[in-house]
């Protein structure tokens, strides 16, 4: 394996040579980061990450470096110092230079690797960010604490949106699933929910599993189609779910060895399509498993309980495991090599020591499956040259010494014989030989039921009575004495557990669940009988040893009898401290290897051994508090020396005196649940239990009332300041008010002059102002005479010019009527002549005049209507102009008045109006109604009609005919009676003798005919020009001083005078016609007027 060793190096080669397949044990290469100095150390690392193709790997360590590692280039480059430790890195952004770091101090950053520039900074986390999920497209991120998770947007490095939940139930991680736009967000409650990355609404959430399987997710993984969720905790249980059908499918159980999941991850391969299927499960032995999901086969795994690993990133594209070990280094795995190693049967020594390998057949038992002694394999070179010796010595055993055997291929009495040759065991393996003599059980889930139940009430001010400098193995030893107290109750009454136990808590501290079962081991078995004469010492043990140090040297025993020392001074100090008072580290570590090793009767002999051996000191000693000195300190005695007295007082010791007569052979602690420990007086613990929980709670209520006199006694103290300070204040703010009212009053005489003469320029701009304005006023109503009299003069121009127009078309009207005149009598004579023959036409001509009247009718109720219009208008107008002349002449005030007067009447208008729009939605209701009904009738009439239109044809033909007959005979009727008028004129002509004055007679009646018939005229005319009536109308809407009824009275007046002189001339002319000839001779029809 080669090892690279970053120094102070900013930039250089990885590795000299690549190993690719060969790779011994999978390791390309190991990276460290050693700095050289008076205190030489290496720097540890603590986060990976890779790249979106894979080929390049980001590192950041303890004291901030951000390290680029480009694999196929075979550089490393130093891109950035930070100055904090780093908590999560991510280096897939769509910049392909640019990378996310999570800091110590709740910030994450965003460099650049080229420029090695600060591209961002992005604040708003309260605690440390734990992840950082980068969406697929590289340009949106969430970075996750665990009490909110932020989503931002990586183009503009500002946050979109925040996930808050309570503290009560915590955050674990919020990341993007791959090939989606979804959000999976997992609490520390075990719920899952899902979130559209778009709306950010929640789409689903997974259902709670299935009774008896539910564990405490910590860990998660998602397979690259996003289609597969695995979740891990505090379990040896990993829950696969598919997010598809949001519901588990499977459970797999991983070996007993494994009782906790710290990390997941999912080896990507090119030919799965993104269903993946390897995982790798990083456990609480540091070990990381790499198991098929399907088949739940165990193919390879990585580091060791002595090279643990931390965390691990596997490369996107499937070729490289990235690993930060414990120790700090960094190790990158070549995938290749590790499943050609994993693709090897294992070598038959594992398949001597354990009991099924590898690849068993039993394909239904996960368990047997995955906890082959692959873990144990060749990965482990020195301790597997270790093994392979006892393994070869075991051989060799006879069948007597199975019940030394001890877990992990150990063999108690080869132990035995190795520490005897070597005094102590190797410093490397001393905590796997010591698990392995105390068959730790590793109970992980009963471990956590007792750290779940918080910090024990009897340790929770431990640090008053033990001042520890390291906080961390303050709360460590907290924790461990908590566990013990929540176990029994003795341990929380015992004094000196936290002496006992400190030793172990500084020996194991980064591994707690050990840490208890050692001490838990070593109180059953180590020091039984202990407890019998509690709150005393063990006097029974005490005389136990007291007795062998009779027998071994009664010359001591008598000196420190002499000098009243009994065993509670020279015995019990060095058993209830484990020697740690004592004796060093390296002696301790040493003395406990021969005592684990052997009987738990040993231990009292080695503290008899240690009494023994110091007996010249002890023996120049005759002070009670010389001899309390000496027990409780460190001197000057060869260890070794007292391990070879004990094993001597072991074997020469009578049996009648012996320890190990009276104390029981060592007993593991059961797996699964630990022992009921109760081998004390229970009703000495209960009561003192009591006592301590009464004087604790008369603590606590005096601590509250000593509380709440500081309380109230501060407060006073706060009180008498804040009087003195507003006293203080007070005068100072009447002095300043002082002050302050003698520069008021200064401003104030100030102020009054500042007025005076600012009233004397008022006074002046107002005066003016009011001639100026004057002055407008004047001009404006000069302006304004101006324009009425441009305005009068041009009416006057109107008026003439439309009277002169009148006047015209009254001529023009007067000529046409002649001309009128003279055509219809004309017409009329035209007609007498052919009365008889065209009386159908005059019918059908009759019907037209009415028709025609009933036009004109129409049109002259609209020429009224109009008319009306224009009269009210011209009188609004009117009304207008004197009303502004008025306005203007009564300047302000009776302009006043007529804005009021207007404004009253826009509102009565508006009144009106909205009257007559009510009035005319009604009658439109109406005439809806009524139009209706009279379709219906109209429906009707017209079926009524068509009929009569039958019934009526066929009379109007038979009355046609009957017509046509009658038509001859008046016919010829009528011709024979014009004749005979026309020879009646003409002989009336010849034998009158003033035909002239006939003439003139004829022709004046003549006109007043052609007068009187002249609207019959118009009325027929009427619908054939329009042109005329539309003139007339124009030229008698041009009259504003001319009404309408007045103009219809003259017409109505000049039509009556017409008539009558048509009248009179008639009657004239029947006169003297009646005068010269007979009546006799005229016909019998006669024309009326």
């Amino acid at each position: 394996m080669e090892r690279c060793d970053l120094g102070e190096r900013r930039r250089g080669r990885i590795w000299t040579r690549r190993a690719g397949a060969a790779a011994p044990r999978g390791v390309i290469v190991n990276i460290i980061h050693s700095v050289q100095g008076y205190h030489s150390k290496t720097v540890h690392f603590l986060n990976v990450a890779f790249n979106c193709s894979g080929d390049s790997l980001l590192a950041g360590d303890r004291q901030g470096n951000i390290y680029v590692f480009d694999l196929n280039g075979n550089r490393f480059n130093l891109v950035q110092r930070t100055m904090q430790a780093c908590t999560a890195l991510a280096f897939n952004l769509r910049r392909k230079t640019e990378f996310l770091v999570a800091l110590a101090d709740y910030s994450v950053k965003c460099f650049d690797t080229v420029t090695q520039e600060l591209v961002s900074w992005m604040r708003g986390h309260e605690s440390s960010v734990s992840s950082i999920s980068v969406h697929g497209c590289g340009k949106y991120a969430i970075t996750t604490s665990t009490d909110t998770a932020q989503l931002w947007d990586l183009d503009t490095f500002q946050r979109i949106r925040k996930l808050n939940v309570r503290q009560s139930v915590g955050i674990q991680k919020v990341f993007f699933l791959p090939l989606s736009n979804t959000i999976l967000s997992c609490f520390k409650d075990n719920s899952v929910f899902a979130w559209e990355f778009d709306t950010l609404h929640c789409k689903y959430q997974l259902p709670s599993p299935v009774e008896g399987s539910v564990l405490f997710y910590k860990v998660f993984a998602v397979t690259r189609d996003g289609q597969i969720l695995v979740a891990g905790g505090k379990s040896n249980h990993l829950h696969l779910w598919s997010l598809e059908l949001k519901q588990l499918i499977r459970i797999i159980q991983m070996p007993e060895k494994v009782r906790a999941v710290r990390h997941l991850e999912f080896l990507p391969d090119s030919f799965d399509g993104g269903s993946n299927q390897l995982l790798g499960v990083l456990s609480q032995d540091n070990i990381m498993r790499f198991i098929n999901i399907e088949t739940c086969k165990l193919l390879f795994d990585i580091g060791s309980p002595e090279e643990g690993i931390s965390t691990a990133a596997v490369s996107p594209n499937g070729r490289y495991i990235a690993s930060v070990m414990k120790n700090g280094s960094l190790n990158l795995y070549s995938v290749q090599a590790l499943t050609q190693e994993g693709n090897k049967p294992p070598p038959f020594m594992f398949k001597v020591v354990e009991d099924g390998p590898k690849y068993t057949p039993e394909a239904n038992k996960l368990i047997t499956k995955v906890t082959s002694g692959r873990s144990e394999g060749p990965w482990k070179s020195k301790q597997s040259k270790i093994q392979s010796t006892l393994l070869k010595l075991q051989e060799n055993t006879s069948l007597e010494n199975k019940e030394n055997e001890l877990p992990g291929g150990l063999n108690k009495k080869r132990l035995r014989a190795l520490l005897k040759g070597f005094g102590e065991y190797p410093a490397k393996y001393r905590m796997f030989v010591w698990r392995s003599l105390l068959q730790l059980p590793e109970n992980h889930l009963a471990f956590s039921s007792l750290i779940d139940r918080g910090i024990h009430s009897a340790f929770v001010n431990i640090q008053k009575e033990y001042p520890i400098k390291s906080r961390k193995l303050l709360r460590v030893l907290q924790r461990t004495l908590s566990c013990l107290a929540h176990w029994s109750a003795i341990f929380a009454e015992t004094r000196y557990m936290p002496l006992l136990a400190f030793p172990f808590v500084k020996l194991f501290q980064n591994n707690q669940l050990i840490c208890f079962e050692v001490v838990a081991t070593v109180v059953v078995n180590f020091c039984q009988h202990w407890f019998e004469y509690f709150p005393n010492p063990p006097v029974n043990v005490l005389s136990m040893m007291e007795n062998v140090l009779a027998h071994h040297d009664k010359e001591l025993l008598q000196h420190l009898v002499k000098y009243n020392v009994t065993s509670q001074v020279y015995a019990w100090p060095l058993l209830e401290t484990l020697l740690s008072e004592v004796l060093t580290r390296e002696e301790w570590l040493k003395v406990f290897d021969n005592i684990f090793s052997n009987h738990p009767s040993y231990f009292l002999m080695v503290v008899v051994a240690y009494i023994v051996c110091s007996r010249a000191p002890l023996l120049h000693c005759n002070q009670a508090a010389d001899f309390e000195y000496f027990f409780h300190h460190r001197n000057n005695v060869d260890i070794n020396v007292v391990i070879k007295e004990a094993y001597h007082l072991m074997e020469a010791t009578p049996l009648e005196i012996h320890p190990q007569r009276m104390l029981d052979d060592f007993t593991p602690l059961t797996k699964g649940q630990y022992p009921v420990f109760n081998k004390y007086p229970m009703f000495i613990v209960d009561y003192q239990a009591q006592e301590r929980e009464k004087i604790r709670q008369e603590e606590i209520e005096y601590l509250r009332e000593r509380q709440l006199a500081h309380e109230s006694e501060a407060k006073a103290q706060e009180q008498k300041a804040e009087d003195e300070v507003w006293y203080r204040k007070q005068k100072l703010l009447q002095e300043a008010k002082e002050q302050r009212r003698k520069i008021l009053l200064e401003e104030e005489e100030k102020l009054a002059e500042q007025r005076q003469r600012l009233a004397v320029v008022k006074r002046e701009l107002r005066v003016k102002e009011l001639q100026l304005l004057d002055a407008s006023r004047r001009r404006f109503l000069n302006y304004q005479q101006d324009q009425l009299q441009m305005e009068l003069k041009r009416l006057d121009n109107e008026i003439a010019r439309r009277a002169s127009m009148r006047e015209q078309e009254t001529a023009a009207a007067v000529e046409d009527v002649e001309l009128r005149w003279m055509e219809l009598e004309s017409q009329k004579q035209l007609f007498e002549q052919h009365l008889i023959k065209d009386q159908e036409a005059v019918t059908k001509e009759m019907k037209e005049e009415v028709e025609a009247h009933q036009r004109k009718v129409d049109l002259e109720d609209q020429r009224v209507q109009r008319l009306i219009e224009i009269e009210r208008e011209e009188i609004q107008k009117a009304l207008t102009v004197a009303e502004e002349n008025l306005a203007k002449a009564e300047q302000k005030h009776i302009d006043t008045d007529w804005k009021l007067q207007a404004q009253r009447r826009l509102r009565r208008d508006d009144q009106d109006r909205e009257k007559s729009y009510r009035e005319i939605v009604k009658l439109l209701h109406d005439n809806r109604v009524k139009e209706a009904e009279l379709l219906k009738a109209m429906r009707e009439t017209e079926e009524k009609k068509w009929e009569d239109v039958v019934h009526n044809k066929a009379q109007l033909e038979e009355e046609q005919k009957a017509a046509a007959s009658a038509d001859g005979q008046r016919k010829q009727f009528l011709d024979d009676k014009t004749n005979d008028a026309l020879e009646l004129a003409e002989k009336l002509q010849r034998e009158d003798g003033c035909f002239g004055e006939h003439v003139d007679n004829t022709e004046r009646l003549c006109d007043l005919k052609s007068r009187c018939t002249e609207r019959g005229v118009e009325v027929q005319q009427v619908p054939r020009s329009g042109n005329v009536c539309l003139n007339d109308m124009s030229t008698l809407a041009s009259s504003p001083h001319m009404s309408s009824e007045r103009r219809r009275a003259e017409l109505a007046h000049r039509e009556r005078e017409l008539m009558a002189e048509v009248w009179q001339l008639r009657q004239r002319l029947i006169s003297q016609a009646q005068a010269r000839h007979p009546p006799a001779h005229f016909p019998a029809t006669t024309w009326s007027p």
